[in-house]
């Protein structure tokens, strides 16, 4: 029987995996800068991948994951989806850099705490992931904060 904090990790992993699918492939067809375009392209191939793996650890436990992205995701994506060039650009590197460090606080803590040793694991093995993806989007951030954005 999972406990309820990794009942509410694999749930919120879930969501956030699908949502950064989800803005990633607008990345890649809407961001003006080649480098936002392809994180956004990393991020697809890279949450599918994490997406697949939270998936055979929830099947292992019985456990049912959200299909679709919650609220707030989903109010992030409609607002992305409106805006283009720099200005997307800009939005959406600033949403990945706070999403990212709230996924790697979280992982962390799974990773450290967590009671399932299959979600204990997926976080442990997620979380070196998802650190680079936070330095490759604080590394592009700087870089547009640099040019005339």
């Amino acid at each position: 029987m999972l406990s309820s904090p990794d009942i509410a990790f694999a749930l919120k992993a879930a969501q956030g995996g699908l949502s950064e699918v989800q803005l990633g492939k607008l990345a890649a067809e809407k961001a003006a800068s080649p480098d936002v375009k392809a994180f956004g392209q990393h991020m697809v191939d890279d949450h599918t991948r994490a997406n697949e793996q939270l998936k055979s650890v929830a099947q292992e436990e019985a456990m049912t994951l959200p299909a679709d992205v919650n609220y707030k995701q989903q109010a992030m994506y409609d607002q992305l989806s409106k805006l283009s060039g720099a200005e997307f650009d800009k939005a959406y590197v600033k949403g990945m850099v706070s999403d990212h460090r709230d996924d790697v606080t979280d992982f962390k803590k799974e990773s450290k705490d967590g009671q399932d040793e299959r979600l204990k694991s997926f976080a442990s093995q997620t979380l070196p992931v998802l650190q680079q993806h936070l330095e490759m989007i604080k590394g592009i951030k700087a870089k547009l904060n640099g040019s005339s954005l």
